[in-house]
């Protein structure tokens, strides 16, 4: 009764007949027999464990957050998005160049960041954000003008679709002085912060439902067995991303590229996320890993199972 239902010794006093002292001398001998086993577990333990198997694994800087398991959904991305946000401050300053994509995840993190300026920095667009139904432009603005507004920086948008039509269009594109700029920018820049999406994500992410794929792509992708996508470039669950049809057309970062900006900065929470999460990682793309403690485990436990 008072370890199972969380009664009181009064009320349990008051059910049985017993006095308060008796109930209480009841509960300790239970304990103290045997018959009863408290077991503390340390939140502060969890996520270090858990962070240091995460950082073995994989060679990254790692900073998990216990969050309650009663939140959920966009309360949980925020809490996350703090963490994120302060990681971000400690590695960006003046002069330096910081690359986003634009999404669900990044924008909770650009909500979050306390303004400190950084004079002399660049924020880049990571990924075109247009499609057939609309320029993604004010949607993708708005996020990047919170983290020029918390630095002071100056913004570079990126005014590209996220698919081209065709992939020849896409490297004719590529060509043009103007957006030849902007990727050069991306290709130097000292910081990237972006998270991964994910079909099954509990918060699915803004690439999954504004109409950037057709049902013909999801089957293609799924054919290919992508798991996810960073900055919309899909990997395999093995962290490969070559021979993928939709990343010859899209406007997102090679893997290849991402990998020679200094700081990566991954941030994301939900189980649903692991394998996208766990891709990201085999594809080296990743310095620094923010995760929640739910996602953390379903990460260690991919690991662990693959590797069997």
């Amino acid at each position: 009764m008072y370890h199972l239902d969380g009664r009181s010794m009064l009320d349990i006093a008051r059910e049985t007949g017993l006095s308060r002292s008796t109930v209480s001398r009841m509960l300790r001998q239970a304990i103290e027999s045997g018959v009863v086993e408290v077991t503390v577990h340390s939140t502060e333990l969890v996520s270090d464990d858990l962070a240091r198997r995460l950082r073995d694994a994989h060679g990254v800087d790692v900073d998990v957050v216990v969050v309650p398991d009663d939140v959920t959904g966009i309360a949980r991305l925020d809490e996350i998005a703090q963490h994120g946000a302060q990681r971000l401050t400690e590695v960006f300053g003046g002069e330096m160049t910081l690359v986003v994509p634009w999404g669900t995840s990044v924008a909770a993190v650009a909500r979050q960041l306390t303004p400190r300026r950084a004079p002399g920095s660049r924020v880049v667009q990571l990924n075109g954000s247009g499609n057939t139904f609309t320029s993604g432009l004010t949607y993708a603005a708005g996020i990047f003008s919170l983290f020029g507004a918390a630095f002071g920086s100056s913004v570079h948008p990126f005014p590209v679709p996220a698919f081209f039509d065709r992939a020849e269009t896409k490297a004719a594109m590529w060509q043009e002085r103007s957006l030849a700029r902007v990727i050069s920018l991306q290709r130097n820049a000292d910081v990237a912060l972006f998270s991964v999406g994910s079909l099954g994500s509990e918060v699915p992410g803004h690439l999954y439902r504004a109409g950037y794929l057709e049902r013909a792509d999801l089957d293609d992708l799924r054919e290919h067995g992508v798991v996810g996508d960073l900055g919309s470039v899909f990997l395999r669950a093995d962290g490969t991303s070559d021979g993928i049809a939709l990343n010859e057309r899209t406007s997102g970062m090679p893997i290849e590229d991402l990998r020679r900006v200094p700081r990566r900065i991954l941030v994301a929470t939900g189980r649903a996320k692991a394998q996208a999460v766990r891709a990201a990682l085999l594809a080296r793309a990743v310095t620094d890993l923010v995760v929640d403690d739910h996602l953390a485990q379903a990460v260690v436990d991919l690991d662990r199972t693959t590797r069997r």
